[in-house]
């Protein structure tokens, strides 16, 4: 299983050959970054951000000597090595360093607690860690309990107490090893590097993605999209531990050779305000969330967003009241997709040129897109479940048979089970997941139609909408509000939004219930934890 995977969409598929995708049978993914040098990007900057400034040559350096440590460490090809990074050089390096040396590195959420952490290092049996200094102690007995994992790598800090694995300096470590290496042998479908699903519907699953799997969707999405050239610079707010971070800041700027803008830490507004007039970033990625905490931050109106020609989002969908918040704001249209860490990035987006309001997009170049109901094909204006197709494509997930067979069908195809409607324009609207349809005063309801329609009422700054049942057993909605305005009467705001959800959409579609606080709960990437929410 280390070595090759058979890969699951098949080589001539037309999404590949509408794009005129064609990678060397053998192929190493981290030629994303080396090949900078064979181009004489060299002395480009790469990296840039208050952790620090390298140039691609000096990046490509540090990967090298990750990957001869990697190999001191007596790893075995095809061997996983664990990142629990935050957004800094090493992250990069490291990732690179791991997979130009022939051993795979997991992409794991920094916020992750030590008994899911746990999972993660027995599920995939890494011997190797990769840790900011101030995750160590996260690392302790029990998160090590019954693992492979001996040895944890530091950066970005003194090594504290720990009960565990052997901790050792990474920085002193690397100094002794060279500066070159040559990539290792792989095969396009050989395991390159994995990230883990979030788990929401029962314990996460690895996610696999093969060697080739980052250009493909450099050449699909960021070329046809995006259209970045070597003097962008590429600023992710979410981490690159999440699959749409990872596009934003490593495989589409180095594949354009491009500079990727780092920002460690909490990302609160007034940093983020900080670092794009200090670093002047020209291509911004956000999710709904952070645009709205952003427009409505102290200091918003004073930001200097100039470099800026285009902001993107993705993960949630995008309201058109923080649409048209961050165009009053920047001036600039935020451009929607979809995408998902199976699929590695977006392939449903809006253009810079040609988007609608509410419209998760329109089919990305190199992927095929298909809507059934019922088992059959539905035509425009017509509700169905989303499948999606590209050969960026995960072909597995790790050790779990069950549910490769449930997402991933023949020939490749990806089971979404979103629902969605395609105009005639060919623009997709996202309508709710396949399962969460419930029945209230004896008809049929989207929670999130009834989300999307509070998020437009002018009083309302976020939102989220489920479905609760009640000791009778039938069904009703509650909503979660924060309002823009943090002075109102609860009750007459209730009945407001109440009676904007009944004139907006049918009588019986309004949330029975509304509760009000300061903020909703988001998860590590950014999203709102529905979870967390249901338990408010």
């Amino acid at each position: 299983m280390a070595r090759e995977i058979k890969d699951g969409v098949p080589r001539d598929n037309p999404g590949a050959r509408e794009i005129g995708f064609d990678t060397p049978e053998r192929y190493n993914a981290s030629r994303i970054l080396f090949d900078n040098l064979a181009r004489g990007h060299g002395d480009r900057v790469a990296l840039t951000g208050r952790a620090g400034t390298l140039t691609y040559a000096e990046l490509c350096a540090e990967a090298c000597r990750w990957g001869r440590c990697f190999r001191g460490l007596r790893l075995r090809r095809g061997d996983r090595v664990l990142l629990f990074l935050d957004d800094t050089p090493a992250y990069p390096a490291a990732f690179f360093g791991a997979v130009r040396a022939g051993f795979v590195p997991l992409l794991i959420n920094t916020m992750t607690p030590p008994d899911l952490l746990q999972f993660y290092l027995a599920d995939s049996g890494a011997q190797v860690a990769v840790v900011d200094a101030e995750f160590c102690p996260r690392f302790n007995a029990e998160a090590c309990r019954d693992t492979r994992l001996e040895t944890l790598l530091v950066v970005n800090g003194e090594i504290g107490e720990n009960d565990a694995p052997e901790a050792m300096a990474a920085e002193e470590w690397l100094d002794n090893f060279p500066a070159e290496l040559a990539e290792v042998d792989t095969h396009r479908n050989e395991m390159a590097f994995w990230m883990y699903s979030s788990g929401s519907t029962g314990r996460p699953k690895g996610i696999v993605h093969l060697q080739h799997d980052m250009a493909y969707a450099d050449l699909a999405f960021a070329q046809n999209v995006l259209k970045l050239t070597a003097g962008d610079i590429c600023f992710s707010v979410p981490k690159i531990f999440f699959a749409y971070g990872f596009g934003n800041s490593i495989t589409f700027p180095f594949s354009a050779g491009a500079t990727t803008l780092l920002l460690p830490g909490q990302p609160k507004p007034a940093a983020i305000f900080d670092a794009i007039a200090r670093f002047k970033p020209t291509v911004f990625f956000g999710l709904p969330t952070l645009y709205t905490s952003l427009t409505k931050a102290d200091g918003a109106h004073d930001a200097d967003f100039s470099s800026l020609r285009l902001s993107v989002s993705a993960a949630e969908v995008l309201s058109s009241e923080v649409f048209n918040g961050w165009k009053r704001l920047t001036g600039l249209e935020i451009v929607e997709g979809l995408g998902s860490t199976e699929v590695l990035h977006i392939y449903l987006c809006n253009r810079p040129d040609r988007k609608k309001p509410g419209a998760a997009g329109l089919r990305v170049p190199g992927y095929e897109i298909a809507k059934d109901k019922d088992g059959r094909e539905v035509g425009d204006d017509e509700e169905g479940i989303l499948w999606v197709r590209g050969d960026s494509a995960t072909p597995l997930y790790w050790k779990r048979k069950d549910k490769t067979a449930e997402t991933i069908r023949e020939e490749g195809w990806i089971y979404t089970g979103d629902r969605f409607v395609r105009d005639a324009e060919g623009f997709h609207f996202f309508r709710g997941r396949a399962d969460d349809l419930i029945k209230i005063s004896g008809q049929w309801v989207y929670p999130l139609e009834v989300e999307l329609c509070l998020a437009e009422h002018p009083e309302v700054c976020e939102c989220a909408v489920y479905a609760v049942e009640l000791p009778d057993r039938r069904m009703m909605l509650k909503a979660v509000v924060v309002m823009n305005d943090g002075a109102f009467d609860e009750g007459d705001a209730t009945r407001r939004l109440q009676d904007f959800v009944k004139a907006k959409l049918l009588p019986y579609k309004y949330p029975r219930e509304i509760t009000f606080v300061e903020e909703l709960p988001k998860t590590g990437t950014g999203k709102i934890d529905r979870q967390a929410v249901m338990r408010m």
